[in-house]
Formats: structure tokens, sequence, C-alpha cells
């Protein structure tokens, strides 16, 4: 096992408590160094709310983590350095940290526009010190998906239907999906979406649930986003995302993965074979079960008889997005010393903006948007 992977946060949201959050779960393998705020009591405030979040790990996240400036958190020699900041600010953080050569694993999206991908693309694209922290295809379900693809039990794939996450997200799905694991490219690709509101019952939300207990809430109008992302050579996306579907309790969350050879939808396994169709399915071992008294986590997920994904990190009790970003975070730290591919680099999150960026264009004109090539295609 490799020493712990050290990192320092620039910014105080919520997404720097939740890199800290997991680090006091995992502090054998995530060791935050510095916190980098605009202001200390912010920065401060930050690390009692992870420690708050964290409990019953709280004694694993130091009360004395350095609350400091960029200059002085870089002297600590983080392996890489966390850009959680708001998107406006994000691109000037990254191209300090990487002026001073250091790695940088950029929250999503790296830059808010177009423009500014480019710029962002011009002035540290040939660095190769930028990842994205883009999670998604590194949850229990997806990783496992990925590998069933991979191994050619449905062929070669080449449609992509999701309803499960927004935007970026959803793309970096799509397009890791269709390339078998390797992400294909965005140019070219044409866009076609559009929107619809009905009313929906969203009961839950970041700031809790909605009502009194007992009554169900009135319904509100809520808007789906419907898309469809025209790759190429065949190649579809199917985008389906309701407001707040994140947390919304009541709606399913779907993916269909169809290839020439068969199709996978959700946990289930449909393919030919020389002996005709047959049915599989992705078994998932979940411990703290009925009498097991292993502990409540999940160990694996196998396919016919074979294991797709192996949990890493089962002894920290984390959720399953938990550990999609904890492995991404354990990736950039391998990377940055060397042991490790690239584990997200900057060019697929740039195409996964622009692509999200273009959903966002069709459905506000009711036009079809074709992305260009980009400088970093």
């Amino acid at each position: 096992m490799s020493a712990p992977v050290r990192f320092a946060v620039v910014g105080t949201g919520w997404r720097t408590r939740f890199f800290l959050r997991l680090a006091a779960m995992a502090p054998d393998l995530l060791e935050p160094v510095a916190i980098v705020g605009r202001t200390p009591s912010r920065a401060h405030d930050a690390l009692v709310e992870a420690r708050r979040d964290a409990a019953p790990f709280t004694a694993h996240l130091s009360d004395h983590l350095p609350v400091a400036g960029l200059e002085q958190a870089l002297a600590l020699r983080p392996d890489f350095v966390i850009v959680a900041v708001p998107w406006e600010a994000s691109p000037g953080v990254i191209r300090s940290v990487v002026e001073a050569g250091v790695p940088v694993l950029a929250e999503t999206p790296p830059a808010p526009d177009l423009d500014g991908l480019r710029a962002l693309w011009a002035d540290v694209g040939s660095s190769g010190l930028v990842q994205v922290a883009e999670q998604y295809t590194r949850m229990p379900g997806h990783a496992a998906r990925l590998e069933v693809i991979r191994r050619g039990a449905i062929g070669a794939p080449h449609t992509v239907e999701l309803s499960s996450t927004h935007l970026y997200h959803a793309v970096s799905l799509i397009r890791t999906m269709l390339g078998s694991g390797s992400a294909v490219t965005g140019a070219g690709t044409r866009v076609t979406a559009r929107t619809f509101t009905a009313p929906m019952v969203d009961p839950l939300t970041p700031a809790g649930w909605v009502g009194t207990p007992g009554t169900v809430p009135e319904p509100e109008p809520r808007t789906t986003t419907i898309a469809t992302l025209d790759l190429g050579d065949g190649r579809l996306g199917l985008y389906d995302f309701v407001d707040n579907q994140w947390w919304n309790p009541y709606l399913h969350r779907r993916i269909v993965i169809r290839g020439s050879h068969g199709e996978i939808a959700d946990d289930s396994v449909l393919r030919i074979t020389p002996d005709g169709p047959i049915e599989s399915r992705l078994e998932h071992r979940r411990t703290g079960v009925d009498l097991s008294l292993e502990g409540n986590a999940l160990w694996h997920t196998s396919f016919e008889g074979s294991v797709v994904y192996r949990n890493a990190w089962h002894g920290s009790r984390m959720s399953e997005d938990d550990l999609a970003v904890a492995q991404i975070l354990w990736d950039t730290g391998l990377w940055a010393r060397g042991e490790a591919p690239e584990p997200y680099p900057l060019a697929e999150g740039l195409w996964d903006h622009a692509l999200s960026l273009a959903i966002l264009e069709s459905a506000r004109t009711g036009a079809d948007v074709v992305v260009g090539d980009e400088p970093w295609g």
C-alpha cells in the first residue's frame, strides 16, 4: 500500500467540506495538508463543519490543519492541489498552481463558458498538470458496467440512455460508455434539446425535507430536459434530466447501454451467445444485511461469477458517491507521483462542459447546436 496521498484544498465551500470529510473517513489513504481561503475564519468554519459531518471519524481530522495562503500551502509540498472555488474564479487559481509547477485537480467544470474553456486550455493545456474531478465513472455501479463493456459482453457500444445526473456529469458517462472506457471526442456532435414543464412532487432538497411529517407536499412546476447527442459513427447519447433529480427520492435513476451484441439496463445484461440470447445480472455483495455482522458496506460487484468492481474503501462506511470521489482523489495522488495514469485529463473535462453548454443552448433556442472542433481536441 502506498503512503497517503497529500493534498491542499483551495476554497471553503461545501465541496471543500466534502473532501475533508472523506479524508477523515480514510486517514490512512487521504491526508489534507492545508486549506486555502480568502479569509481564515471561513477556512476554519469549513474545517469545523467537515469534522461535524464526518462524525464519528472526527478524531482523524486534525484540529491543527493549517489555514494558509496558496504560497504557504505549496510550501508544504502536497502531491496535488484541489481547486474547489466558484466557476468564475477557478481558471485563475488553476493558472497560479500550474505556474508553481504543482499538479491540480480542478472541480467541475474548470471554467464557466466556452471562452473561459478555450482561454484556460491556451494557458495550461500543454502543461500536463491539470486533471478534473469528474467522479461519476468511478461510482461502483458505473465502474462495474464499464468493466462489463470492456470485456466485450455487449459488443461495440453505440447508444447510451441516461436519466440520473445533469449536464457535464451525464455527458462524461455517455462519452466514456460509448468509448468503452476511453471517452470519445465531442467534436462534430449535433445536440438537439427541448424542455418540458409539468407539476411534480419534490419532497427533498439539499436543505432537507419539504413540509411536515405525515403530509405530502403539493406538486410544483418542474422542468424535464431531453436531449439527443449525435456523436457520429452511429453513436447516440440520450440525456433525460428532471430538476432536482439527484435528491428527489421518488424518481428512478436509469441507464441503458446498447451495443452490437447486447444491452445493459441498470443491473441487467442481455446478450447473444452461440447458444442463443442469455440474461445475466450484476450482483452486488453487501454486508450488514440480515444476520451479517461484517458491517454495512459494499464489498464487490460480480458478473457471471467474476468480480468486475472491488471496493477498495469498504472499511470506511462511505456512500457510493463518496467512494467515487475518494477514488479520484487517490488516483490523482498516484498520478501526481508518477505511479499511475491520468485519472481524468483536462481535455476530457473541457469536452464535458462544452457539450453541456450545447445542451443548454439548444434547449433555450429550440435549434440544433453542432459542437465544433476545439483546441483541446
